[in-house]
């Protein structure tokens, strides 16, 4: 591989390299963000053939070696939108990864899964070994469901609060008791009104996504807020995974590249929601101009 090339080339590549792929493909892969649009060399009739940079022909061959083990389009996105993430533009331009994140979101089971993940994400960090089956199952349920929904209504909202408090302070501990519970490390206690942000915070990213309104400004705050997070948070991690117990033992537990790659699409997510609904993070990453 020498410097950029045409799609003619980007067909060659995959051929030495034992793949079988068509133009159409290609041009599949350009619309849904897997490639960059090539940069194109002159204008009119009997222009050049557009040139796609060295480091998306190396995209390419990646995406051919990965499509093995991830045949589906949309877990096959988050290749590209992985190497803007960690790498940054010079790698990957941000239209890109913008396209490459709509294409791994897009579709309405991806959506029902990130928040059926989201909702069991946070009934692990805040169950109370005394909430019942049925209260745990109607918490995941609401959560999903307002969430998915991207929108509520008062009586949805104040139903579903009702969940959160059977789970978090569960009636037969803490009817007759004025204590409030937080849960968690000391030094990252969770309250219901915690819990409740969590929820807003959901509901206004997904709200954001179904209206096309995460452009790429937000997705490069979301990025640098994500990145901060991370290191933060792998700082902070085994002294977290210390003072652990009960339920939460296995939530700071090291992570792998594998579960890395996996979850960075719901960390981003996340990242979205909270620069929508937390004053903290609008005002440490605001939007330019």
């Amino acid at each position: 591989m020498h410097g950029p090339g045409t799609l003619d080339d980007l067909l060659e590549d995959a051929r030495e390299a034992g793949y079988e792929i068509s133009r159409r493909t290609i041009h599949d892969w350009i619309s849904l963000g897997l490639l960059d649009n090539p940069q194109r060399r002159g204008a009119g009739r009997g222009s050049r053939p557009g040139l796609h940079s060295t480091n998306q022909r190396k995209l390419f061959l990646l995406l051919l070696s990965k499509r093995v083990e991830m045949p589906k389009i949309p877990a096959l996105a988050l290749v590209p939108f992985g190497i803007w993430l960690w790498w940054g533009e010079e790698w990957l331009p941000t239209r890109q990864a913008l396209k490459a994140f709509r294409t791994w979101f897009g579709d309405g089971l991806r959506r029902k899964q990130v928040c059926v993940e989201a909702a069991r994400a946070t009934l692990e960090q805040i169950d109370h070994p005394a909430a019942t089956e049925t209260a745990r199952n109607r918490f995941v349920r609401l959560f999903a469901e307002m969430s998915y929904q991207g929108g509520t209504t008062p009586e949805l909202r104040n139903e579903l609060e009702d969940a959160a408090r059977a789970v978090f302070e569960p009636p037969s501990v803490f009817t007759t008791s004025s204590l409030a519970r937080a849960v968690g490390p000391a030094s990252m206690p969770w309250t219901l009104e915690m819990l409740l942000d969590r929820i807003d915070s959901t509901t206004s990213a997904m709200q954001a996504v179904r209206d096309n309104k995460v452009d790429e400004e937000l997705l490069v705050r979301s990025r640098a807020l994500y990145l901060q997070t991370k290191h933060w948070y792998e700082d902070l991690r085994p002294g977290l995974a210390a003072q652990a117990v009960g339920p939460f033992v296995g939530l700071y537990r090291e992570q792998n590249l594998d579960d890395h790659f996996n979850n960075i699409g719901y960390e981003v997510f996340t990242a979205i929601a909270m620069l929508l609904v937390s004053p903290i993070a609008q005002a440490q990453f605001p939007p330019s101009g």
